[in-house]
């Protein structure tokens, strides 16, 4: 992959990852989400975006990690990412937000081949900035088709 993407990179636990760019609406300090009963673990609730309800995942825990304390760097990255079919408003949950930039070298090496199952099909691949990876989330495979239904049905509902 290259050409002169541009990416926005966040934190998680001790790990970086990124988002294109063009995907991301804005970046939020963290504000009060509404919880929604018997919502999947990673569903943390809803917030407020200008008028409009917003689904707020926590990707700690969407990438099997513990949830952790609110800091004074978390922040939800409000994106538009096509899930299942569906064009869908949703926030995330990260630990820091760092800055929008391109990759070293500008491309993209695709997920490790280890030998085993596990789920790289979430990523585009792992990119360098100076000397650390940079993990891309392949955002419309982050979710299934049924985590999808679980996130549309509260965006619908304040349709």
């Amino acid at each position: 992959m290259s050409g002169s993407s541009q990416y926005v990179t966040l934190g998680v636990d001790r790990d970086v990852f990124a988002v294109p760019v063009e995907r991301v609406q804005e970046i939020l300090d963290l504000r009060p989400i509404a919880r929604l009963p018997h919502a999947p673990p990673f569903l943390l609730g809803m917030i407020d975006v200008r008028g409009r309800g917003v689904p707020v995942i926590d990707l700690r825990v969407r990438l099997g990690l513990p949830p952790a304390e609110p800091t004074v760097s978390t922040r939800i990255l409000v994106l538009e990412v096509t899930v299942g079919g569906r064009e869908l408003v949703l926030g995330l949950l990260a630990d820091r937000v760092f800055e929008v930039t391109g990759l070293d070298g500008d491309r993209l090496e695709p997920p490790p081949q280890i030998g085993v199952r596990w789920r790289s099909d979430t990523i585009v691949g792992v990119g360098r900035r100076g000397d650390a990876f940079v993990t891309v989330f392949d955002l419309s495979r982050l979710f299934s088709a049924d985590e999808a239904s679980a996130l549309a049905a509260p965006a619908d509902a304040t349709a």
